[in-house]
């Protein structure tokens, strides 16, 4: 398909709907790497709601740390 595909394109009826929770968690994951494209900053920034956001922040951080965390303790277990 092209991506100029009219079916693709945004319509005033989506600057209404809440982002859905798929593209807020990808845009925390580009923010932990500081990469995001320009259109989807627009994007979150419009149709994003603050609280998604700082939820999906903080378990996203935590979950990071507790991998971290079990990453380390397995190779001192197996350095040991």
């Amino acid at each position: 398909m092209n991506s100029l595909d009219p079916a693709k394109l945004p319509t005033e009826d989506d600057a209404d709907k809440p982002l859905p929770l798929k593209d807020v968690f990808i845009s925390i994951l580009a923010s932990f790497i500081g990469v995001q494209k320009s259109k989807n900053q627009k994007r979150d920034f419009s149709r994003g709601r603050p609280m998604q956001f700082v939820i999906v922040g903080v378990v996203l951080t935590v979950v990071w740390y507790v991998a971290i965390y079990l990453i380390v303790k397995l190779v001192l277990k197996l350095a040991t």
